[in-house]
């Protein structure tokens, strides 16, 4: 059993199951206002680097409703604003909480944070991988389609954090994941042989037509992303011709639907009559942040 959840790759095939199929009793219960409170007397220090909305959200009421308490802490008011190394926050946090999510700029602050933690930690977010939304994601996925395995999933778009995530999870799903990004925007090789070694299916290729090629599913996300804010017009030029529009959907699946992580920008990455459309999943996808990551908590608080 996993102690932390950095990267998707930190559970077992068992574990994502396990996940899902309390995720799925988890909103059922939610639903039919059943009670479920299986973390009550239990804490959770949220640390926030980068602003949120869905993850804010979603971990502040999933362990409300768990019957826990949440800390919404933005590192600015925190020690770590005025240089305390992040080592020393994760020894004292660790005396006061029992567990810790972090939504950091580097993927080297979430790990030094779980390296010095003796309680779980959560990464909401970093600039390697985003293991959280693909929960929620994968979650979608089986609610729709009824299974995962065999599915093909097209990326169109940035190769970055919640990419990687997608591809490393494809040797947990046996999703079939093809990647299409803008040259100098591509994911980085290493993360698609990694997959590969572990049996992932990762097909690289060259156009959004590409990817979309008979695709069950196509995941898009936001060309600038926090901290990419001084690369407007660069990025705008680079990624012209990669907007998810109802003339890529024709070339997926009839019965495709479309993912995106959010925040949108309609006209952009997405076109709004794809995102507001039929074939969007994208509000299921928001919503079931929340009860994945409820899954999540109890899978490493309730021992």
């Amino acid at each position: 059993m996993m102690k932390d959840f950095l990267s998707i790759l930190d559970i077992t095939k068992t574990e994502l199951d396990e996940i899902l199929t309390g995720a799925e009793r988890l909103k059922r219960q939610k639903r039919a206002g059943v009670p479920h409170e299986l973390l009550r007397g239990m804490s959770l220090a949220m640390i926030f680097e980068k602003s949120s909305t869905r993850t804010h959200i979603s971990f502040e009421v999933g362990m409300h409703e768990l019957g826990g308490h949440a800390l919404f802490l933005n590192a600015k008011d925190l020690q770590i604003g005025r240089g305390e190394e992040i080592r020393d926050t994760a020894r004292v946090a660790s005396r006061y909480v029992s567990a810790i999510m972090i939504r950091a700029y580097r993927h080297g602050t979430v790990v030094d944070l779980a390296r010095n933690a003796t309680v779980p930690v959560i990464n909401g977010l970093s600039d390697r991988e985003h293991p959280c939304q693909l929960l929620a994601d994968i979650l979608t996925i089986k609610e729709h389609f009824g299974k995962i395995a065999g599915l093909k999933v097209a990326w169109v778009g940035d190769g970055n954090n919640v990419c990687n995530s997608l591809v490393l999870s494809s040797a947990l799903t046996g999703m079939e994941i093809t990647v299409a990004s803008p040259k100098g925007y591509e994911i980085a090789p290493e993360l698609v042989e990694k997959a590969r070694a572990l049996g992932g299916h990762v097909s690289p290729v060259k156009t959004p037509k590409d990817a979309a090629k008979d695709a069950h599913v196509i995941v898009t996300d936001t060309w600038i992303s926090m901290g990419d804010e001084g690369e407007q017009e660069k990025r705008h030029a680079a990624f012209k011709g990669f907007t998810v529009d109802e003339a890529l959907l024709r070339h997926a699946s009839p019965d495709a639907r479309v993912l995106h992580c959010l925040p949108a920008h309609r006209g952009e990455e997405i076109t709004g009559a794809v995102l507001d459309g039929p074939q969007s999943l994208v509000w299921d996808e928001a919503e079931n942040r929340l009860h994945a990551q409820k899954a999540l908590l109890v899978k490493l608080l309730k021992k």
